[in-house]
């Protein structure tokens, strides 16, 4: 199982392949940057465009995403919420089942504690998956956590015989 990892936002939007298996490996990781300049709605294409492409070309069997969290910005609610919206779309147009997931779901299973700090979940990204130093920026790092958390809930679904 390949899983696409999304850790969305307008501004910069996170990305992670992770690969299951012992070890589970980490296939990809990234960002997409919309330049602020930009109409939101060339910033939306942009955004779409860039995420269908890593989706042709890694081919990924399922995608999470985290989901948009109560913030008393509006403005950054909203902003989160559209690019969320067009990685769904992106997902759901290449046919892959979606997942989404609080942000005290990702950090409860990556490092056992649902309220860890930013950088507890980095570490343990880059320890999870073999690697020197948590992917830069955070956004990318926050990205394969969200797909080791959906490997992680997948084999627990599995083991309780509920595909759903």
């Amino acid at each position: 199982m390949f899983v696409l990892g999304i850790d969305p936002g307008l501004a910069i939007t996170g990305y992670g392949i992770v690969a299951a298996g012992n070890p589970v490996r980490a296939v990809a990781v990234g960002v997409i940057r919309t330049d602020p300049a930009a109409p939101l709605a060339e910033r939306l294409i942009e955004l779409y465009d860039d995420l269908a492409g890593v989706i042709a070309e890694h081919r990924p069997t399922a995608a999470a995403i985290e989901e948009v969290f109560a913030n008393r910005n509006l403005h950054t609610v909203m902003a989160v919420g559209r690019a969320s919206g067009v990685a769904l779309l992106a997902a759901a147009q290449a046919g892959i089942p979606i997942t989404e997931y609080t942000p005290s779901a990702v950090k409860l299973a990556v490092t056992g504690y649902g309220n860890a700090a930013k950088d507890q979940v980095q570490a343990m990204v880059a320890r999870r998956l073999g690697l020197a130093a948590p992917p830069q920026p955070a956004d990318a790092s926050d990205a394969l956590a969200v797909a080791l958390c959906h490997l992680q809930s997948s084999a627990l679904r599995g083991l309780i015989g509920d595909r759903s």
